[in-house]
């Protein structure tokens, strides 16, 4: 069986998300110590996933989707992505979103 490879993106939404996140916790929160610790939890938990990102129960939605979704959980907050086959040796994984776990999912996820 050959091996697959996975490109790893991010789509602007994503960066949307975490930027509003990390400013919370930074500005209002006013600890930045804290921001500079999920940053760090949030990279690893994606540079990890990246290795075998379909190995993981996919979510279940009660939308339809091109791409089925999968989530990663760091912290207080759930870590959205998809993959996409490129070709028959190489995916991408595209990171999507990055939400507090507490917000409504279903409704954020498109």
């Amino acid at each position: 069986m050959g091996s697959c490879r996975y490109k790893l993106r991010y789509i602007p939404l994503f960066y949307e998300d975490f930027n509003e996140i990390l400013t919370y916790i930074r500005v209002k929160l006013n600890n930045p110590e804290a921001a500079q610790n999920l940053i760090n939890q949030v990279e690893r938990a994606i540079l990890k996933r990246s290795n075998s990102p379909e190995s993981f129960e996919k979510y279940h939605s009660i939308r339809e989707r091109e791409f089925p979704y999968y989530k990663i959980r760091v912290k207080n907050y759930t870590i959205f992505y998809v993959v996409i086959d490129v070709s028959k040796h190489e995916k991408i994984m595209e990171v999507r979103r990055i939400l507090y776990s507490r917000r409504n999912e279903e409704e954020l996820i498109r």
